[in-house]
């Protein structure tokens, strides 16, 4: 079973348990559709592929932990799109869910999953419960104060933000959270891994900013140019393209270098490869194959 599959395998079990019976139908709705609307799932295959690379002789739960980091980041993306931050009519190609579903659901269907990600974690931990603590500790860290993705998100209300804090916030700390909960849901060390984690969310979000600047909407799965008109950091207005793009190769260069050495190393250091020409593809903008592959060149001599 491929990482992918074994995340969505994993998401339609613990979600549908979760739900139960009698909820209101509306709200059902609107998590199913903020869950499985699409997305790339990456949070969720680092987790499952740190794990295996850990031994992953528990997997019910490195499942239940993959699936706790993705609701978060579901939940995250529920509310980043309403109104009172981004008013984002799509997401993932979808109508968001306030705009399906309405503000007042939309705004619950967040809170929902919060709460969900850790009834899936808590739960799945009866059989190891030495290793909740360290669990709930790290996804808290990752979402929470005073640098996870709730902090980042703040961020965008000050009147001045750092690049980089505002960054290491709004997307890194969940990646560090996601590729440390592989490790933790073995009883392993997850210090080994933060480097790699830090890395590849920091890159993530250059190449979100990346896609907003070009204006390429449909490789973003929501509406572009979002930075400029809220007038938020930017990776790209800092640094321009080329420098932008050297950013984002010299961060997945350090991911790729970063991979502890563990049986699964070549695997691990294939999935950030193939993420990054995902992120940013040679033909998303005229002058990024000519440019990428300058900076390329000059990263490896």
């Amino acid at each position: 079973m491929s990482l992918h599959a074994r995340v969505e395998k994993a998401l339609q079990r613990h979600v549908e348990s979760a739900l139960g019976q009698g909820a209101p139908k509306g709200l059902e709705d609107a998590v199913r559709h903020a869950v499985f609307s699409g997305g790339a799932r990456i949070r969720p295959q680092l987790c499952v592929a740190v794990a295996i690379a850990c031994g992953d002789e528990a997997p019910h739960l490195t499942d239940a932990a993959a699936t706790a980091v993705e609701l978060m980041h579901c939940a995250s993306l529920v509310h980043d799109d309403m109104p009172a931050f981004d008013n984002a009519a799509t997401r993932r190609g979808q109508p968001t869910v306030h705009k399906a579903y309405g503000e007042p659901l939309a705004l619950l269907c967040g809170d929902a999953l919060i709460v969900m990600a850790y009834q899936v974690l808590t739960e799945a931990a009866m059989t190891h419960p030495g290793r909740l603590p360290a669990l709930v500790r790290n996804l808290s860290q990752g979402v929470g104060l005073p640098h996870g993705i709730v902090a980042g998100q703040a961020w965008e209300c000050e009147t001045r933000a750092d690049l980089a804090q505002y960054q290491r916030s709004k997307t890194g700390a969940l990646f560090v959270a996601s590729v440390r909960a592989g490790a933790l849901a073995c009883g392993q060390d997850d210090q080994p891994w933060s480097l790699f984690g830090e890395s590849l969310g920091h890159a993530y979000q250059v190449a979100d900013d990346i896609r907003d600047v070009l204006g390429q909407s449909a490789a973003l799965g929501k509406p572009a140019g979002q930075d400029q008109l809220l007038g938020r950091p930017n990776a790209m207005a800092a640094l321009g393209l080329e420098g932008a793009l050297e950013h984002f190769e010299g961060l997945m260069g350090q991911a790729i270098q970063s991979v502890p050495q563990c049986a699964c190393r070549d695997m691990l250091q294939h999935l950030v490869r193939l993420e990054s020409q995902r992120l940013i593809p040679t033909d998303l903008h005229p002058q990024v194959a000519v440019t990428r592959g300058s900076v390329a060149s000059a990263l490896h001599r």
